[in-house]
């Protein structure tokens, strides 16, 4: 990671109806987050997790969650938080040395 946190911006311009106009939007929230922006090339043949990694990117941010699908999601939270413009989304970075969360029970044992 960098000194100062860094996000990449992100559209998929096939679903995008107005593009530059989602560039501004994501570069305001990434400032308004504290993250140094770049923007990635909407056309890459090199899949997006690679390209987060590649960038060593702390966060990606893209205009609505219909930017990703969520298989894409699943995999870039392993390298990188990812926030969505609107609906204003935070998904945090998946935590490897956590593994399973378990969430104790705690309702009351019938067996007694």
């Amino acid at each position: 990671m960098r000194a100062k946190p860094t996000a990449l911006g992100w559209l998929d311009i096939e679903v995008s109806t107005a593009p530059e106009w989602d560039q501004a939007q994501m570069r305001r929230l990434a400032r308004h987050l504290g993250y140094v922006v770049e923007m990635a090339s909407e056309v890459s043949l090199i899949p997006l997790v690679d390209i987060v990694r590649s960038a060593d990117a702390d966060a990606l941010i893209v205009p609505s969650p219909d930017h990703l699908d969520p298989l894409m999601l699943n995999a870039l939270l392993s390298v990188a938080d990812v926030e969505t413009v609107l609906p204003r989304l935070s998904f945090a970075r998946w935590n490897p040395a956590m593994g399973a969360v378990t969430v104790p029970d705690h309702r009351p044992n019938r067996d007694r």
